[in-house]
């Protein structure tokens, strides 16, 4: 009799062992490869990263490539750093947060179809997973997102990613829009990289100048006139400034129309750098309007902003400046007191 309890036993046992393994074995089929394939979104070396395309939904795209740990654009326009950060942070940081409830995934996984970010990473020049990033999560600290890798498709089924240790949402870092990715940099020259300086106040033309590097030593005119009196070590202090000039702001806010409509008002300012190396880098600047009245450079009440203005750089493209970092540059009489007996 006890052998007999025994076998049955060991009969139960086993049968719910099976039982148990059928309905593991369902589970992972109807899920796919959820569980593991699918969430596997995360690159665990970035450095491995040699490409990153971007795509949206309106027919964006960029291209972002990296050689020799620097990176540019497929057109060999540097492209913002930070950005790029950004990027390889969320690449190497993202984790799984969960799955959508059943209900939901039909509304999510057609929703997606339409309304997407694409993302592809190429790891050592081969295309290895691309992200598709959809809405946020319901609580905002996450995103919903499909994935697709080279070993196993694509997925059908939406599911719930995170940044690990960080709240939010991932959809910010992802841009296709190619403005928003340009360089922020302006000049980046030390003094003995400069041959001269000329900056013409199309306002107060008798605070234009214009500052020569001579090598061992500097000329500083206003008017084609030297100026009586330079100080050495002020034009050398002037000169540093170049150092780190940065925009702020790239134009994603006008239209072709205002951006001509900006270019055709006049200019407040217009600073020309040569280098020695032969480059020459112009820009001219812009004021622009404000409802409210503000003080100028000089103390007068304007209807301009006095924190913004527009450049036109070189190329033809429209960005915002803030005064506090150009009139290091723009404002000499600071730097050589003489400009102001030229009034």
């Amino acid at each position: 009799m006890k052998n007999n309890k025994k076998l049955i036993g060991i009969s139960i046992l086993l049968i719910g062992i099976l039982t148990l393994s059928i309905v593991t074995v369902n589970l992972i089929k109807s899920r796919g490869n959820s569980d593991t394939e699918w969430i596997n979104f995360a690159i665990e070396d970035t450095t491995k990263i040699t490409k990153i395309i971007i795509e949206d939904t309106y027919g964006q795209h960029i291209e972002l490539i990296q050689e020799h740990g620097d990176w540019h654009d497929e057109n060999g326009e540097c492209v913002s750093k930070p950005n790029v950060s950004f990027i390889l942070e969320a690449a190497k940081l993202i984790e799984f947060k969960g799955y959508l409830p059943d209900k939901s995934k039909p509304k999510f996984t057609e929703l997606m179809a339409t309304q997407h970010i694409k993302v592809s990473y190429y790891v050592d020049g081969e295309w290895t997973k691309s992200w598709y990033i959809g809405p946020p999560a319901q609580d905002h600290y996450g995103q919903i997102m499909l994935l697709e890798t080279a070993n196993d498709g694509k997925s059908k089924d939406p599911v719930m990613m995170r940044i690990k240790g960080l709240n939010g949402i991932i959809s910010p870092r992802f841009f296709a829009e190619r403005k928003r990715w340009m360089c922020t940099s302006i000049f980046e020259l030390a003094p003995e990289e400069i041959r001269s300086v000329e900056v013409k106040n199309l306002e107060i033309p008798s605070l234009s100048f214009k500052v020569k590097n001579l090598g061992r030593s500097f000329d500083v005119t206003s008017k084609g006139k030297k100026l009586a009196q330079i100080d050495t070590s002020n034009v050398y202090r002037y000169l540093q400034a170049f150092k780190k000039v940065h925009f702020n702001f790239p134009n994603v806010e006008l239209s072709n129309k205002q951006v001509d409509s900006v270019k055709r008002s006049p200019l407040f300012a217009k600073l020309i750098v040569t280098e020695k190396a032969g480059k020459s880098t112009v820009l001219k600047m812009h004021r622009i309007k404000s409802e409210v009245a503000q003080r100028n450079e000089v103390g007068e009440m304007v209807n301009m902003d006095m924190n913004l203005f527009w450049a036109e750089l070189p190329n033809g493209e429209l960005v915002k400046c803030q005064y506090f970092v150009f009139n290091a540059l723009l404002m000499g009489h600071i730097y050589f007191p003489a400009l102001n007996s030229t009034k």
